[in-house]
């Protein structure tokens, strides 16, 4: 056991692999607790697609690639908030619009583009050839996350949960908002080169739906989600390497094995604690359960 844990970790590009998987899937993870809350789930996808785009074009123009990604993510942004603001179309309908439109860009100009970089690294995450400098890029674009994250943690709360007294207590909801929006944008910039376009988007939903299931505040539910995202990223790496398996799919498997877990058996939440407790609950003379006398005489409970 000893050895299957410590050979790899001889090779410098699997101790860089391990270190960016755990950065971006816990920063992924810290950033899911408030987008699923929000209904923002979707809101991560289309900005984790907008950036292929960006991506490319900074490759032509020499520039960073996290400069061009993150461009395009809040370009992303701007284009959702303007249709929905500017026509009748709901949400979710500007948000599959502009998405499919940057990323249908993006394949175009990688077809045109001559590239080292191949479309699947793009796609998927190339976590195995990650460098030192790809590490202490992404090492600071997560801390920064992290820390804006933590700092406005409880302006961001109350947005989440109750935006309408958020505003009645003078804070900026549509600024607050925008900086999630591009903290979104940011986060997907860190785990490009750890999961690929594709694969974030998973990281960014299902921690959070993992948390949302065995916790009923929201500080647990952060760190559940965060250690339940480092677990699926040293679990995944190490897959890979024995297994010889795409890296960033592993790190994803492990994180939808601990939902299906969750789900099953969370203690409140889980279906099989739910199921149990229907069973046992007491029934009335007609079949029916048996309803709290303050309920059946409709008046606020005692307790």
């Amino acid at each position: 056991m000893w050895e299957l844990l410590v050979q790899p970790m001889e090779f410098p590009f699997m101790q860089h692999a391990l270190a960016a998987a755990v950065i971006s899937s816990v920063v992924c993870a810290m950033l899911s607790c408030w987008l699923v809350l929000m209904g923002w789930s979707l809101m991560g996808e289309a900005v984790a697609h907008s950036i292929l785009p960006g991506i490319v074009l900074a490759h032509i123009f020499g520039v960073p690639m996290a400069l061009g990604a993150f461009v395009f993510g809040m370009l992303a942004v701007l284009l959702i908030g303007g249709i929905s603001g500017g026509s009748t179309l709901k949400h979710d309908t500007s948000i599959g619009v502009v998405f499919t439109s940057l990323f249908a860009l993006g394949l175009v100009l990688v077809s045109r583009t001559p590239s080292e970089t191949h479309l699947t690294h793009i796609l998927f995450g190339n976590v195995l050839g990650i460098s030192q400098q790809d590490l202490l890029q992404t090492a600071g674009l997560g801390l920064a996350t992290v820390a804006l994250l933590l700092t406005l943690r409880h302006s961001f709360v109350l947005l989440a949960f109750d935006k309408v007294h958020a505003h009645t207590i003078g804070l900026s909801t549509g600024a607050l908002s925008v900086l999630l929006l591009a903290l979104l944008a940011l986060t997907t910039v860190t785990s490009l080169q750890t999961l690929g376009i594709l694969l974030v988007v998973a990281m960014l939903v299902v921690p959070g739906a993992t948390a949302l299931l065995l916790c009923r505040r929201f500080g647990p539910m952060l760190a559940v989600a965060a250690s339940s995202a480092a677990a699926s990223a040293v679990i995944g790496v190490y897959a890979s390497y024995w297994l010889d398996i795409s890296t960033g799919g592993s790190i994803v498997l492990a994180q939808s094995g601990q939902f299906a877990l969750a789900y099953l058996f969370a203690p409140v939440k889980g279906m099989v604690p739910r199921l149990r407790r229907r069973r046992q609950r007491p029934t009335s003379e007609h079949g029916e359960p048996a309803r709290p006398i303050h309920k059946l005489l409709d008046v606020k409970d005692p307790a």
